[in-house]
């Protein structure tokens, strides 16, 4: 499945639920939104998108607390949750998508390598989620393109949960 056809199967699922859609980007740098936004009617369920590049953005708009980025650095499981969380927070959407990571050609180390990217996923009522994948290091086109492909299968993997179940951070 394409990413457009992802990208309209959740716009669709959030539809369904009658819930709005939020992001929160860092490697990204939009483009979870913008795969949204290019679909006609998206507006009926995209509430906002958050593109939080440095670590003084993910501060002031989603409040990812500097202890935090700190201890963990911007690419981490605690940065994603904190992400999601803010993006909750800070929105009208019931779900929404956090991506950071490292796309690439610099910034990797032998700790967190190129193509590390952590995802949180947040369901209004429910603990953020999340969960890191390391994509090969194909370019940063091609690392870029694989998260949002993945953040938008999350997206898709949250909706089907019940909405009693919630999953521990």
């Amino acid at each position: 499945m394409s990413n457009t056809d992802l990208a309209n199967a959740l716009l669709q699922a959030c539809q369904k639920r009658g819930i709005m859609l939020a992001t929160a980007e860092s490697c990204t740098g939009g483009m979870i939104i913008a795969a949204l936004t290019d679909i006609a009617g998206s507006s009926a369920v995209v509430d906002r998108g958050f593109i939080t590049y440095s670590n003084e953005a993910k501060m002031d708009m989603l409040g990812v607390s500097p202890a935090t980025l700190e201890a963990h650095g911007a690419v981490s499981r605690e940065t994603a949750i904190e992400m999601a969380t803010g993006a909750l927070a800070r929105s009208r959407a019931g779900l929404t998508l956090a991506v950071t990571g490292i796309a690439g050609p610099g910034g990797g180390s032998a700790e967190k390598p190129v193509g590390l990217v952590w995802f949180g996923v947040g369901l209004g009522g429910q603990s953020v989620t999340a969960e890191h994948k390391l994509f090969p290091d194909k370019g940063r086109d091609f690392i870029r393109q694989e998260t949002v492909r993945h953040a938008l299968e999350l997206g898709l993997r949250a909706l089907d949960q019940p909405q009693a179940e919630g999953a521990a951070p």
